[in-house]
């Protein structure tokens, strides 16, 4: 079972919720304040750029997969918690654009591997660069991440 599939079965399971305070209404209420203000921020951030937030996030996982610089497509799809046969459309979109480019695969040549252009490489890196700035000014709320940019 897929942890999206885990937290669905979890949240209609019919058990009784804990009961939550007004604080914890509060904190849970501006958390997602602070993250929707950042998503749009994003989106608007992407759009400016020529992409959407979709492409924009395909690219940047594709540049942030973990150990390396590709993505095969299940990878992908995991990543972006889609499914696969969206995540292909995507690629196909992008590569359009001249932003990602299809490699067989290394080990098994059935197998494709994604990788970005130099294009996509440097589109990637002005969006993320926009995305950095506004998670610092966000440090309060996701200081995790914030500590982990320069």
């Amino acid at each position: 079972m897929s942890r999206r599939t885990r937290l669905a079965a979890d949240a209609t399971s019919g058990a009784e919720p804990a009961a939550l305070e007004k604080s914890e209404f509060e904190a849970l209420a501006d958390f997602r304040y602070q993250l929707r203000r950042f998503l749009r921020f994003s989106e608007l951030l992407t759009r400016r750029h020529g992409v959407t937030n979709l492409q924009y996030l395909l690219l940047l996982q594709v540049k942030g997969f973990p150990g390396r610089e590709w993505a095969n497509i299940g990878e992908l799809a995991e990543r972006l918690q889609a499914h696969q046969h969206g995540v292909v459309s995507l690629v196909s979109r992008c590569e359009k654009l001249g932003l990602v480019e299809r490699r067989p695969g290394r080990e098994d040549r059935r197998a494709v591997e994604v990788h970005l252009t130099a294009a996509g490489e440097h589109l990637v890196a002005r969006i993320a660069e926009g995305h950095r700035r506004e998670l610092k000014g966000l440090e309060h709320v996701f200081p995790q991440v914030a500590r982990q940019l320069k």
